[in-house]
Parts: C-alpha cells; sequence; structure tokens
C-alpha cells in the first residue's frame, strides 16, 4: 500500500486521533513514572477491558462501563495512603479474569474483548478526537497544580500527613486523569500498545536527559515520532497497527544505553 494513503481522508481522523492520544498517554505516563505507579496504566486498561464486556448485557456504551469499572479502582486506590505496583498488579489479575469470564458467558462478548485489546484505531472517529483534545485541555489546566503536589508526594512522602493536610484530592484527581487516558487509549489503540506508549517513551527520556522539563518535553517528543512511523510503516505494509507501534517503541530502548546526554 502507497504511504501516501496516510493523507487519504480516510486516515485523516485516526491519524490525529492517534497524534493527540501518543501525546497525552506518554506525557501521563511520565508522571506515572515519577510516582512510581507505571504498571497503573496496564492495570486499568484491564480493568477497562473487563468493564467494557459488561456494556453488552447491559445495553449501554462501552466507553461507560469501561471508564466505571476503572475509574472505581482509580478512586478506591486514591483514597489509599501509599498505592505501588504491588497494588496494580492485583488490579491485573482481577480485571484480566473478570474480562475473560465475562467474555465466555456474554454474547459476543470475546469480539468485545479482541477489539479492546487489539484497538481499531483505523476505525476510530471524531467522538474519540474530541476526547482526545479534551483530555489534553484537561492535562494543561489541572498538571500546574497537580505537577507541584506530585512532586511533594514522591520525595517528601510524608508532607501531607505531617502538615495535616489531605492527599485525596490530587491522589483521586490525578486517578480519574489516568482513568480517562487509559479508556481512551484502550478504546482507540487497545490495552497493550496503549501501555507501551504509557510506559516506554518516558522509560528512555528519564536517562537521556536531565531536569523534569527536559524529561517531560522528550517523552513527548518520542512518543510522537514513534507514533508517526509506526502508522506509516502499519499502512505501507498492510499490517495491525497496534503490534507496529509496540516495536516501534521497542526500537527505542537501545538508546537507554547512550546514558544521560544533558
Amino acid at each position: 500500500m502507497d504511504g501516501l494513503m496516510i493523507f487519504d481522508p480516510l486516515f485523516r481522523v485516526p491519524l490525529f486521533n492517534g497524534l493527540l492520544l501518543a501525546l497525552v498517554l506518554s506525557t501521563v505516563g511520565a508522571y506515572l513514572r515519577l510516582r512510581d505507579e507505571w504498571l497503573a496504566a496496564f492495570a486499568l486498561a484491564q480493568v477497562a477491558a473487563a468493564g467494557g464486556v459488561l456494556a453488552l448485557p447491559l445495553g449501554v456504551p462501552v466507553v461507560v462501563t469501561a471508564a466505571l469499572a476503572a475509574g472505581t479502582v482509580a478512586v478506591v486506590y486514591g483514597f489509599l495512603e501509599r498505592v505501588n505496583n504491588n497494588h496494580y498488579g492485583v488490579a491485573i489479575l482481577m480485571g484480566w479474569s473478570s474480562a475473560i469470564i465475562l467474555a465466555a458467558n456474554t454474547h459476543q462478548g470475546s469480539v468485545v474483548v479482541e477489539s479492546l485489546l487489539r484497538g481499531q484505531l483505523y476505525f476510530s472517529g471524531v467522538g474519540h478526537l474530541i476526547g482526545a483534545a479534551a483530555l489534553l485541555m484537561i492535562l494543561l489546566v489541572s498538571l500546574p497544580w497537580l505537577s507541584r503536589r506530585i512532586m511533594i508526594t514522591r520525595f517528601f512522602p510524608d508532607h501531607f500527613s505531617a502538615n495535616r493536610q489531605a492527599s485525596w484530592p490530587h491522589q483521586v484527581g490525578f486517578g480519574l486523569i489516568v482513568v480517562f487516558a487509559v479508556v481512551l487509549g484502550t478504546l482507540a489503540m487497545g490495552a497493550l500498545p496503549a501501555f507501551a506508549l504509557f510506559f516506554l517513551p518516558s522509560w528512555v527520556a528519564f536517562v537521556l536527559v536531565s531536569g523534569w522539563r527536559r524529561a517531560l518535553l522528550l517523552t513527548g517528543a518520542l512518543a510522537v515520532i514513534a507514533y508517526f512511523v509506526a502508522f506509516v510503516l502499519a499502512i505501507q505494509f498492510d499490517q495491525p497497527f497496534g503490534p507496529v507501534l509496540v516495536l516501534v517503541l521497542m526500537a527505542l530502548l537501545p538508546l537507554r544505553l547512550l546514558g544521560r546526554v544533558g
């Protein structure tokens, strides 16, 4: 297939959907890595997939039940004093097993689970684009406030309790942003490709540069470049987008051997 097909109107909306999501998911992933909770993205994606299957018997849109399931876990964890990857490991197991069991006992449930795991970026529409743009705006508005509180929590874990200040507002608020990002990414790209965007760009960027702002900028740049390369390659060679994106992102890993360059 001609690589110029990426400029065809058929692929225009999916292309921009993915570009926005690549930027947003990788940015949220950088904050998850700062909090040492990078496994949260995969855990919530599994829970969202399980919730998505419930849409069939309930007769409601998949995005509603997926968001409610993932949001419930995020809110519960947000009220815990300290959450780490062990908690999200439990959520992964719970989400995966629930999704498989629900799919096995729901008409066409396996089709929904498969689509959520693999993603259908080429079939994403204006609704996904509006959601991605809204999430980007939420990040731009809320992160200046959230970022400071997340930094304090990361480097001074007892700051809020010692000063008798509530930590749940930013914990729950950030958790809901993660849920929004996970659900959008899972619906459009699939659970694993979305997790790759949360996980890999920041892992590479954090060892290449010093300083939080530069790491954040490099994270977003790596994600967007990798996404665009994957999109072109997937169309050029008529391959499923999700696995191609994961492989392109994994091709960035040797950059970690360069160590810190700035």
